[in-house]
């Protein structure tokens, strides 16, 4: 039977970095941020937010920037997307999931792994950290973003010693080659256990 491992941490921490180096060592890797972007632009899902948010349409597709704005500072309407979002990323997931069946681990990445209870799913979990400032840095670079708007959304995620207390492993994401030899040997241990 495949293990499901379960991939998390706090933006900025470089959880998807990891799972990509995973991926990139042979282990399939489900991105559920990724898949729930997609899934975002589904026309039935659209609706739903729409009728939800009253967020506008730009180009047939949400105004992902609109959204953002709305539900990252504002924890009980990130509850109501989420409650929107999740079921659909779940059943694609478990679809993925179904494919990979020849695979003794997969691992899903998940920003939310918690928060949305998907952990319960997991085999084993590994929490990617980093400081706090490199997290900042790295989401400034990435998402042009202001300093305010990523500590907003820390601020509504779960702590790093919250994950870590969940977690059977966790990644220290001070350095990069150095995070890449502990998510090796995090899988050396997953294999062989």
């Amino acid at each position: 039977m495949t293990k499901i491992i379960g991939l998390t941490g706090g933006i900025g921490s470089g959880k998807t970095t990891i799972a990509k180096h995973f991926k990139s060592l042979g282990i399939p890797v489900y991105i559920a941020d990724d898949e729930a972007k997609k899934i975002i632009d589904e026309a039935s899902i659209q609706q739903q937010i729409v009728k939800t948010f009253g967020v506008e349409l730009v180009d047939n597709k949400i105004d992902r920037k609109q959204l953002a704005n709305l539900v990252f500072s504002n924890p009980e309407k990130l509850s109501l997307l989420n409650e929107i979002v999740h079921p659909a990323v779940k059943a694609h997931f478990e679809s993925w999931l179904s494919s990979q069946q020849n695979c003794p681990i997969i691992i899903k990445e998940a920003a939310i792994l918690f928060e949305s209870g998907s952990y319960k799913d997991c085999d084993k979990i590994i929490t990617v950290i980093a400081p706090l400032e490199s997290r900042i840095e790295r989401v400034l670079l990435r998402d042009q973003t202001s300093r305010e708007a990523i500590l907003s959304r820390i601020n509504n995620q779960w702590t790093d010693p919250m994950r870590i207390a969940k977690s059977d492993y966790v990644i220290e994401n001070r350095e990069l080659t150095s995070a890449k030899i502990q998510a090796e040997e995090i899988l050396k241990k997953l294999q062989n256990p």
